[in-house]
């Protein structure tokens, strides 16, 4: 541990209330605070239904149950949650036997995934702060191997359950509702929904942590973000989502370990940066990634070019770009990976692109290669998707396409996978820049009288082109299975 590290926590001691004292040295609070139904604003009327079942079900066979999370801290802020997770000391197995719907998943952690019409109630049972064990947002593998029964805690050396750095690799350690607590990631993710008796159980500070507006990591700030850096990323989500502040130490220790990020493995953190902004918050969402230092770290290259910056430029396209799909957010609409990642990208990409024609490079190959030195500069930290690779580079090759109006075959071009993804993109564009506003214009009108397919033309299924009217019957060609390559998509003049 670091000299200042040590500075810090001893200011702590000093500092911080007794609560906190408890949580910065690893102790734990010998009862929890417990807030009865006449003091919160929890209604069981303000539940999912199906989660009240699992809920009673559970208590019903002499099993503890309390719902846990994100869903009681959104409730307790008056704003609804997105989904219900349950936790009790019923062990997989048990639960399965409860419940017929009931799907086991994970090999780092075992979960009962219940499956009603309308939802997915998630299951847990217990588990202890040992160490190697994580609580944040698990990707859990589906497997339908019944997992061993553990009545007693099973308790593994430490060998098995971090890396040599301290990175967490696997845990499964079943534990008590004070362990489970206090093992999670943020005060005010902390809090227990106690069914038997509508209660508000804290463990944490959570509740105070929640009345100031704080997003604070439970215990040492520094050796759980060691433990998980991808929690570094939570603590901003959370931040900006409920705008809220980081507390100091917390904050400090992103600062200290940002760099770490890239520990977590690529594939994870593509499906955290959408998270991150595609949540409705996501222009404050990148400023405090950038005051953090999380953003340079996560898209090195990208922020190299933000940093030559000229009038403003390109960081106020970008902060623009993403004020544009919180908007879209909040109007109830779905923003789709790739036009996420070509609003605020694209036009690094572009450049790249005319880099490569003023080299004497085809327009079509110039933008193949641009979107592949994209996607290959991220790689390492970012891993995205070549199909959502694929569709980035289509949004920007059809802004060539909209310029020709009419052009060939405008019918079928409102048809093809994506197109609704590229006017989106068109119309940004021309609200920041001014231009091709005659284009923008002539294809609304075209788009108003020959409605987009089901699919709205947003990416997918290739949609089924209009009719001609001529009742000759094409010839079909044999379809190739492999994966569309660079050069396969639309034509670029």
């Amino acid at each position: 541990m670091k000299l200042y590290q040590i500075g810090i926590k001893v200011a702590a001691f000093l500092c911080f209330s007794p609560p906190d004292m408890l949580f910065l040295t690893g102790m734990k609070p010998v009862n929890p605070v417990i807030i009865p139904r006449a003091e919160h604003s929890v209604s069981r009327s303000l539940l999912s239904p199906n989660a009240v079942r699992v809920l009673y079900r559970l208590s019903d066979h002499g099993f503890i149950a309390y719902l846990v999370g994100g869903c009681v801290r959104d409730l307790l802020l008056g704003r609804e949650p997105k989904d219900f997770d349950v936790v009790t000391n019923a062990t997989p197995n048990q639960i399965k036997k409860l419940f017929r719907n009931c799907r086991l998943i994970g090999r780092r952690f075992r979960l009962a995934h219940l499956h009603f019409q309308d939802e997915i109630i998630e299951v847990a049972t217990f588990r202890s702060k040992a160490p190697g064990e994580t609580e944040d947002e698990p990707q859990p593998e589906a497997s339908d191997t019944p997992a061993p029964d553990a009545a007693e805690p099973r308790r593994r050396h430490p060998e098995h359950l971090k890396s040599a750095d301290g990175m967490i690799l696997r845990d499964n350690v079943f534990g008590t509702p004070e362990e489970d607590a206090l093992r999670r990631d943020f005060t005010v993710n902390a809090l227990f929904y106690n069914i038997a008796d509508f209660s508000i159980i804290d463990y944490a500070g959570g509740m105070e942590d929640l009345s100031r507006g704080i997003i604070r990591i439970i215990d040492d700030p520094f050796e759980r973000f060691t433990e998980d850096p991808v929690r570094m990323i939570r603590a901003v989500r959370f931040a900006a989502m409920l705008g809220f502040n980081i507390e100091n130490l917390t904050w400090r220790a992103i600062l200290e370990l940002g760099d770490t990020i890239t520990r977590a493995a690529p594939a994870r953190l593509f499906e955290e940066v959408l998270k991150l902004f595609l949540a409705g918050c996501g222009e404050r969402t990148y400023q405090l990634l950038r005051q953090t230092g999380l953003f340079a770290a996560l898209f090195p290259h990208f922020n190299n070019w933000l940093a030559e910056e000229t009038d403003g430029f390109p960081h106020t396209r970008v902060g623009q770009a993403l004020d544009w799909i919180d908007d879209r957010i909040r109007m109830g609409e779905k923003v789709s990976p790739q036009v996420f990642l070509a609003l605020m990208s694209g036009r690094y990409i572009e450049e790249k692109g005319e880099h490569h024609r003023r080299a004497g490079v085809p327009p079509q190959q110039s933008l193949d290669l641009a979107v592949a030195e994209f996607l290959g500069e991220l790689a390492p930290t970012v891993m995205i998707p070549h199909k959502t690779g694929i569709l980035v580079r289509n949004i920007l090759a059809y802004q060539h396409r909209f310029r020709k109006t009419p052009g060939k075959h405008p019918l079928s071009f409102i048809g093809r996978p994506g197109f609704g993804d590229a006017v989106d993109y068109l119309r940004f564009d021309c609200g920041i820049t001014g231009k091709n506003r005659d284009a923008l214009s002539w294809w609304e009108s075209f788009i108003q009288a020959n409605p987009l397919p089901p699919n709205g033309g947003q990416a997918g299924e290739q949609a089924p082109k209009p009719s001609t009217g001529t009742g000759r019957r094409k010839r079909r060609r044999r379809r190739s299975h492999g994966r569309e390559k660079p050069g396969e998509g639309p034509e670029i003049s």
